[in-house]
């Protein structure tokens, strides 16, 4: 029996050291890769590898052939690398193996030379720490639209507006032909950012999208009214170039959809924002300091030849204009979205969000609803409540051009009729009896095959 014993611990004392042996590159790993994610969008790719805690690392580029070489210190990995599509623009494989010195080994090869930025990211509702690479080819922009974006259908969905571009008018300020009001429509968060989530697993940048798209149709169905969206797909934009985005279309207006949360699930409503005060005053500052944006155009106006004191007082009427524009079409869209369901504040809300800064775009955000409060995130989820949103968004912003509208637009060149906005309950019979005119001549005159009319819809009415 005692020679048993001994033969046990023996076994114990020698298996001990072999199993710490086996271990001790994990013990003495300070990191763990958890996973790789890429993710494609207009503006390029992103490579995301997940980490168990913040990464040390070293990163640098290498040509013949072109690969980008990311060292991590002191971590290892079990992960396969991601696949990447044969045709991907910018990525040829991603490729992965231990170094010496508890290091690990991450290789992008490239197809042909690409620029990157890499960073870390701290952990958020939804992802641990991350190392992102962000890359941009230097192909033409056709070529690296090619790439598929990972969006909520999963199919293809890409923002060719800016492309088109240049094959429109140049400049809204000095074009001499008529042209349509354009709205531009941001759809808040996307990709790694997946904004607020509700308590059934709904995510904010998934509804904000699919109401996006609804304003986007509503809009694109009006005359004289063309909308882009900002973001197409499920892909990360950072805010600034959400703004830079909606000032390459020549965007008369900028939405941009948003859907609320907080502790509490009881909290419920929407809610408008325009730019604070405050926030204009660091921006203004901001635009003066950056070489790039003060060569920009601001309300037709460059400033890159300005004395600083005349370039600050011209940014700041341009400012004043915007935002007071900005709080018209809140007010207008605040009381459209009223009718339809409750709001969180009765007036219109001040705030510093960065994609309101664009000096010379009216911009609002809209806060939807709380999508924490379990009654809102069911709306929400609904196609037909997602539709009244955007009806009601659409009302708020065609009330404001109406009365407002821009120079050299389709809407300003009415000059031998007036226009009306259809009302909920409307029909055409009723406003032509009203008006004391034809169906016949409204029809001819609003180029309608049938007497079908909505909510929202801006009718051309002859004096």
């Amino acid at each position: 029996m005692m020679n048993n014993i001994k033969t046990k611990s023996n076994i114990r004392f020698f298996l001990l050291p072999l199993l710490l042996l086996c271990s001790w590159p994990l013990l003495a790993a300070n990191n763990t890769v958890n996973g790789f994610r890429v993710w494609d969008s207009p503006e390029g790719s992103r490579l995301i590898i997940d980490l168990k805690s913040k990464p040390e690392f070293e990163v640098f580029s290498l040509d013949n052939p072109h690969r980008i070489v990311i060292d991590l210190k002191q971590t290892l990995s079990r992960e396969k690398s991601p696949k990447v599509k044969r045709n991907h623009p910018i990525i040829k494989s991603v490729r992965s193996a231990p170094r010496k010195n508890r290091a690990h080994r991450i290789v992008i090869d490239t197809k042909g030379e690409a620029k990157f930025r890499t960073y870390d990211l701290l952990p958020n509702r939804e992802y641990g720490h991350r190392l992102v690479v962000d890359l941009n080819s230097d192909k033409p922009a056709e070529a690296t639209l090619q790439a598929s974006t990972e969006n909520v259908t999963g199919k293809t969905d890409i923002n060719t507006d800016n492309i088109e571009k240049e094959k429109r008018d140049n400049n809204k300020q000095h074009s001499n032909k008529l042209r349509d009001i354009i709205v531009a429509i941001d759809a808040g968060h996307g990709g790694e950012d997946p904004g607020a989530t509700g308590r059934k697993g709904t995510k904010e940048k998934h509804v904000a999208l699919r109401i996006a798209k609804k304003l986007k149709k509503a809009i694109d169905e009006q005359n004289g009214f063309r909308g882009v969206l900002v973001r197409k797909g499920d892909y990360y934009l950072t805010l600034r170039r959400r703004m830079e985005i909606a000032r390459e279309n020549s965007a008369d207006m900028f939405i941009s959809v948003h859907a609320d949360a907080y502790k509490n699930p009881r909290v419920k409503g929407s809610s408008v924002f325009i730019l604070s005060e405050r926030g204009a005053s660091d921006e203004a500052a901001k635009w003066l300091a950056d070489q790039e944006n003060s060569a920009d155009l601001v309300g037709g106006v460059s400033l890159d030849d300005k004395d600083k004191t005349l370039a600050m007082v011209l940014l700041d009427l341009s400012q004043t204009a915007t935002i007071d524009a900005s709080g018209r079409v809140a007010s207008s869209v605040l009381n459209e979205i009223q009718k339809i369901g409750p709001v969180h504040n009765d007036s219109v809300q001040h705030a510093r969000f960065v994609v309101l800064k664009s000096p010379d775009v009216p911009s609002i955000l809209v806060e939807t609803a709380f999508i924490s409060n379990p009654r809102e995130e069911k709306r929400l989820n609904d196609s037909r409540y997602q539709a009244k949103l955007a009806n009601a968004i659409l009302r708020g912003v065609k009330r404001y051009f109406t009365n407002n509208p821009p120079p050299n637009t389709h809407l300003a060149s009415l000059d031998n009729v007036k226009t009306l906005l259809v009302e909920p309950g409307d029909t055409l019979g009723e406003i032509a009896r009203s008006l004391k005119v034809s169906v016949a001549s409204l029809k001819s005159l609003n180029q309608m095959r049938s007497e079908n009319i909505r909510a929202g819809q801006i009718l051309n009415i002859p004096f």
